[in-house]
């Protein structure tokens, strides 16, 4: 038997997860869309601010410690709630990928070009 794609898997995995907290993606009105877009991204900036606390930034206190794995913990959180984002986008696992890709395209002409100056007209084809 040949295992699940990994980002397949995850994708997979998330929906169960929403759909038990009640969150079914694919019924949504397009007002409940842009909701949970924000609630989402609420969440992503909570996440981020943990993943932050995980590492000493604070320059004057010499008490901080590096927590490695509380940061891979918080980075999974947000892995979470990003697939969640790109769910209520309507975005599958294999969308992710092909967008990706082309996006990486960009992002690697850019620094082969010198990127001097910004011009989102490069992202309209992805």
């Amino acid at each position: 038997m040949r295992n699940p794609d990994k980002l397949d898997e995850i994708f997979r995995l998330q929906k169960e997860l929403n759909r038990r907290i009640g969150v079914d993606t694919d019924g949504m009105t397009e007002t409940q869309r842009q909701e949970w877009v924000l609630n989402y991204c609420r969440a992503m900036s909570q996440e981020v601010a943990e993943l932050t606390d995980c590492v000493p930034w604070k320059w004057w206190a010499k008490y901080q410690k590096f927590d490695r794995q509380n940061a891979r913990v918080e980075v999974v959180d947000l892995l979470h709630f990003l697939v969640s984002l790109a769910q209520v986008l309507e975005m599958s696992a294999d969308e992710i990928l092909e967008v990706y890709t082309r996006k990486h395209r960009v992002n690697v002409e850019r620094q082969e070009t010198g990127y001097h100056t910004k011009d989102e007209a490069d992202n309209k084809g992805i």
